[in-house]
């Protein structure tokens, strides 16, 4: 699944081309994605001006500028990748034969742009969303702080970290708590801040803490700078993974002290630490 990294590279990349430009026409090839219908979706966006193009969490913020009949804000849209979306942009009349057949793979989604272009949203496995919000309340309500925000502080995330007493890897993924981490720059962050993924929160003292914040700030850093990971052709062009210190690494030595990387399942997810720079609580040793 695209990450923070990702996602925000994608916006990146997205956000010189869409940015002022006008909505002539949405299509949807896989209507269960879409929310709350897909003929709501057209009727709201098409005319509209996308007037901002932003990242919350691993959530692409489309927001929508525009007079509107009934005086209620033009709104937004939110896009999250899932799985397996990814963006594409097209030239040419979007129902041209030779035009479609020329398409990447996979294209459930298409919205015609004032200039001619076409932004495809390319999703394999169907689980991306697209979904109309008029104000931005209901992310707000779901989404912790983001991991790149400026409110996620060392103080913040201690005071997270103390007021439960989880496992480190689950609250981390937890993106009611933190927004943005997924199985990938959380590995890479707990071996950084040298604590390992079993680690009740509550049992993280300050120094502890401050260094999991850089860790985390300083693996998605990283990873942006690096254009994300590329695993599979999912999110193909990224070349974090050539850097990757624990993830995917099962068997081959530690980076730092040439331990081999060890491979275990924290809350049914895959999971990759070094033993020795990664000690386990006492209750799991």
């Amino acid at each position: 699944m695209p990450e923070l990294p990702e996602v925000e590279t994608i916006v990146r990349a997205a956000r010189p081309r869409l940015v002022g430009r006008r909505i002539v026409g949405f299509e949807s090839r896989w209507p269960p994605q879409v929310s709350p219908s897909v003929a709501e979706v057209q009727r709201r966006v098409r005319g509209r001006h996308i007037t901002r193009l932003s990242r919350r969490g691993k959530y692409i913020i489309m927001e929508l500028g525009g007079p509107t009949k009934s005086g209620d804000p033009a709104g937004c849209l939110l896009i999250h990748l899932r799985m397996s979306g990814r963006f594409e942009f097209m030239a040419g009349p979007p129902n041209a034969r030779a035009n479609r057949s020329s398409e990447p793979s996979h294209v459930r989604a298409v919205w015609r742009l004032d200039d001619g272009l076409r932004l495809l949203f390319c999703d394999a496995r169907k689980f991306g969303r697209i979904e109309y919000a008029r104000d931005l309340s209901g992310l707000d309500a779901k989404l912790g702080v983001d991991a790149c925000g400026r409110s996620f502080t060392a103080a913040r995330l201690a005071r997270e970290l103390s007021r439960r007493a989880r496992q480190l890897k689950p609250l981390l993924l937890d993106q009611s708590v933190i927004a943005g981490l997924g199985n990938i720059y959380t590995d890479e962050a707990l071996f950084r801040a040298g604590l390992h993924p079993l680690t009740p929160s509550n049992r993280i003292d300050r120094n502890q803490s401050a260094a999991l914040h850089r860790a985390i700030r300083d693996t998605l850093k990283e990873g942006i700078k690096r254009n994300g990971a590329s695993i599979d052709w999912v999110y193909p062009g990224g070349e974090m993974q050539s850097y990757f210190r624990v993830y995917g690494r099962t068997g081959q030595p530690c980076r730092v002290c040439g331990t081999p990387i060890e491979y275990l399942k924290v809350s049914q997810r895959g999971t990759h630490i070094c033993p020795r720079c990664q000690h386990p609580p006492d209750a799991v040793q």
